[in-house]
């Protein structure tokens, strides 16, 4: 499919529509190793190599960033009163039209996705993919075999609503992890606190494969491949992207 260079140039989050034709003018880049000289010059965006100020340019329409979400962060796109994950991110990449493929609370840390493929967004999060998801929780008390049990049954939420059989594995003093397949609203901290125990802190360690990579620290982020991503996140559907 083709499509008009400065769109491309536009969604690569390095240039407004606006920039990427003056940058065309002003002969700043190349497709192909040919300068270009229209802005509306329509190419095959996945094969073409294009230059701005002699640095390749990602041409993907799509794109995919993996986080270690700090505390006192939304997960949102904007928000009046809080401070979001995408103001973590460089201007340019906010020019990406990211959002947050699931969310965490403001006051958990962990894994966290940004994209701006709102198809992989479903697939991740639909219930009835059942992706799983890890979390590491601090209690205020130890977890006992009862709790294990009752959460490998499936929990009654103090409001009536049930959840899925899901893991709970003792890791430590008051430590656990947690694996769910579902994302109701605060699921992990009111799961537990049906037990009579609260959450005191709260990690995402892993979506489906997905590790959190031990490399970033809390409030950095690392852009991921596409192929990678659906292998490690929807590795049950991956023969079907």
């Amino acid at each position: 499919m083709l499509t008009r260079l400065d769109k491309i140039l536009s969604q690569s989050g390095k240039l407004s529509r606006k920039e990427a034709r003056r940058a065309v003018k002003e002969g700043r880049v190349s497709v192909n190793g040919v300068i270009a000289e229209s802005a509306e010059q329509k190419i095959e965006r996945e094969s073409a190599v294009i230059l701005l100020d002699g640095e390749e340019i990602c041409t993907s329409k799509y794109r995919y960033f993996v986080m270690n979400k700090p505390k006192g962060y939304v997960s949102a796109t904007e928000d009046e009163r809080e401070q979001t994950v995408l103001e973590l991110m460089s201007t340019h990449e906010r020019r990406l039209g990211l959002f947050p493929a699931g969310r965490l609370d403001k006051d958990t840390t962990g894994l966290l996705i940004l994209t701006n493929d709102g198809g992989f967004a479903h697939k991740m999060l639909s219930p009835k993919n059942r992706v799983p998801k890890l979390y590491l929780a601090e209690t205020d008390e130890n977890i006992d075999d009862s709790d294990i049990a009752a959460f490998k049954e499936g929990i009654t939420l103090r409001d009536g609503a049930e959840t899925l059989p899901a893991e709970l594995r003792r890791v430590g003093d008051r430590l656990c992890e947690i694996e769910i397949c579902e994302g109701k609203y605060h699921q992990v901290k009111r799961m537990i606190a049906s037990r009579g125990k609260k959450v005191l802190s709260l990690k995402r360690l892993k979506i489906g494969e997905l590790m959190l990579p031990e490399s970033l620290r809390e409030g950095q982020y690392k852009e991921a491949l596409r192929d990678e991503l659906f292998r490690l996140c929807l590795k049950s559907m991956h023969d079907e992207q």
